[in-house]
């Protein structure tokens, strides 16, 4: 067969190379036939069951996860669960067995297809990948009626010793089959950066390639496949020129990241001597764990609004403030005095708190974020009262998303007053100076910045964010995705901006988007003067390479340059220029 290569959106880096093995395609195509009026409570009850054992078998996963399983699993799981116990999933095919007579498998999967239709109308990038979860319960619950599974290799098979596994999607408690496994990577025709997949295939730092489209019909059984994570290629039965130069990469990725361990303890610090601070984003209290592990100084973005998600139906309940307090000390706990950055709840319009809230026409510029918790002050307190309540135990900063105007600041500020308030009426102890900052992902934001440092005790951009809102594009839109770019000269204008009159003014400023864990603008930030990097736990050794290897002093008049000039070929070929460049010590 000849070689033939395949692209996609890449979501983890690293080199894999072994046999495909192809998981059971999605059970979702299923008989349709209509039963007697005799047959329905039966029919019913064959639902009822297999939801039934569906539960054992999630729960009896979930109390059974290895000590090392990374958290995103269990987290995953327990929205897996929630999903199940809905009663959108767990009554209404049930009703529709009882209204139209349908068997149980073509009952279920019209539900999950009326709720897959609903999650496709969300425009937020995170929640609108949920539709994989409902649809991979649905799976689990179609596996228990018609008695089908995912099968694997046999344990003992020497041909298994590294296996790439191909699907269609993959679900978190399919993913528990391979932990142990020798599982080199996976390709999926499905998902997107925010999808699970990708989440996991960071937690696990393993190389992986999603959003395919149609790999799991191109590629065969047991073909022979390259997965390059950087690129998000896969390559099928290779050339033996390109194997072995693969083979001599992924060798020298190995020697690479070994090496890297080694950094674990060694400070941050510029050749020249200048101390950069490098912190961990997570999701969910368990990640500390990798943020220690990698060394970082502390947690630069805890996205609360994981908190908030796959309760009930989808959002329709929320976490108490003892639960949301649980939470956060945890993570302050588990961070052992280091600081720790809570965003408050990012969700709202694109992301709807319950199943009967209309979406705006425009999400992304809708209520949202910190418009969302000004519109609903109850929520928007019982959230502050937990995080200031967490702050006895630790240290932690506040982080306020996607203001932009002077009026939302003071609202916000006085509402954290109230907060305060209401805990000293209880006898609640706080720290009365938590530092306030507000997230720059806004053009107007970045360009008002004044009214901010005036209010504020800091600074985070979100580079994800402002590259959308300058640009006015959808990132996760593939119209017109490939205009994303971080690289754009209005957005290193407005970076270097916000950098700068931060330090001006002595206020701190971090980057906590995707660029801050991009190894190939670590120096570009570097000599624009940023002094905090915010990212992925797995990203952060690489980045600090990056730092201990370069002189600021060596590198700033190449960025000036770089910032003066507004043609996009020549900033791409300075950058990469700059991050070659050999500092003279």
């Amino acid at each position: 067969m000849a070689s033939f290569t395949l692209h996609g959106i890449s979501v983890s880096q690293g080199i894999a190379i072994g046999r495909a093995h192809l998981l059971t395609p999605a059970a979702l195509d299923v008989e349709h036939y209509l039963i007697a009026e005799e047959q329905v409570e039966a029919e019913v009850q064959r639902l009822k069951d297999a939801i039934i054992a569906v539960h054992r078998e999630l729960h009896t996963i979930r109390h059974t996860l290895p000590k090392d399983a990374p958290a995103e699993l269990a987290a995953f799981l327990d929205v897996h669960a929630l999903i199940l116990s809905d009663t959108m999933l767990s009554e209404m095919p049930l009703e529709i067995i009882r209204n139209r007579c349908y068997n149980a498998e073509w009952a279920l999967v019209t539900q999950i297809d009326e709720l897959s239709a609903q999650f496709d109308e969300i425009e937020d990038a995170y929640l609108r990948e949920r539709k994989a979860d409902i649809q991979q319960v649905g799976e689990r619950i179609l596996k228990v009626l018609t008695g089908s599974a995912t099968v694997l290799p046999d344990e003992d098979d020497h041909a298994s010793a590294h296996i790439i596994v191909v699907a269609h999607d993959i679900s978190p408690a399919d993913m528990l089959q391979f932990r142990d496994r020798a599982f080199a990577g996976f390709v999926t025709d499905m998902g997107g950066q925010n999808s699970h997949t990708a989440i996991v295939a960071r937690s696990l730092d393993i190389p992986a390639a999603v959003g395919m489209h149609n790999a799991s019909g191109l590629v065969k059984q047991d073909d022979l496949l390259i997965i390059d994570g950087d690129a998000g290629v896969v390559i099928v039965d290779p050339a033996p020129l390109v194997l072995m130069q693969y083979r001599e990469s992924q060798a020298q990725l190995l020697r690479d990241r070994k090496k890297l361990g080694r950094l674990k303890k060694t400070p941050a610090v510029t050749l020249d001597g200048v101390a950069i601070e490098l912190l961990a984003n997570i999701e969910l209290p368990d990640d500390c764990r990798a943020a220690m592990d990698a060394g970082a100084n502390g947690i630069g973005l805890f996205r609360s609004e994981f908190l908030f998600m796959g309760r009930g139906a989808f959002l329709e309940k929320f976490p108490s403030e003892d639960e949301q307090f649980e939470a956060y000390r945890a993570t302050v706990v588990a961070m052992k005095g280091r600081p720790v950055t809570i965003r408050t709840l990012d969700v709202g319009a694109d992301k709807p708190l319950d199943t009967d809230e209309q979406t705006s026409m425009n999400p992304a510029l809708g209520l949202r974020a910190v418009r969302y918790c000004l519109a609903e002050p109850q929520i928007f307190l019982t959230q502050l009262r937990a995080i200031l309540r967490a702050s006895a135990y630790g240290p932690i900063s506040l982080l306020i998303p996607m203001m932009a105007h002077a009026f939302e600041i003071d609202q916000t500020l006085t509402l954290i007053e109230q907060a305060k308030a209401q805990l000293q009426v209880r006898g609640q102890k706080f720290d009365a100076k938590i530092p306030i900052g507000a997230m720059i992902e806004i053009p107007a934001a970045a360009l008002a910045l004044p009214m901010f440092i005036k209010r504020l005790d800091f600074l985070s951009i979100g580079t994800n964010d402002l590259i959308q809102y300058t640009l006015a594009i959808d990132r996760v839109d593939h119209e017109v995705a490939h205009l994303y770019n971080p690289l754009h000269p209005a957005i290193l204008y407005l970076l270097g901006s916000v950098i700068a009159i931060g330090k001006k003014a002595g206020i701190p400023v971090a980057v906590c988007g995707e660029m801050a864990g991009d190894i190939k603008l670590t120096r570009l930030l570097l000599g624009m003067g940023l002094l905090e990097f915010s990212m992925h736990p797995a990203q952060l050794l690489s980045v600090k390479q990056e730092i201990l290897n370069s002189d600021l002093s060596q590198i700033r008049p190449q960025v000036k340059k770089i910032l003066r000039s507004t043609e996009p070929m020549a900033i791409v070929a300075a950058v990469e220029q700059l991050r070659r460049l050999k500092m003279a010590v």
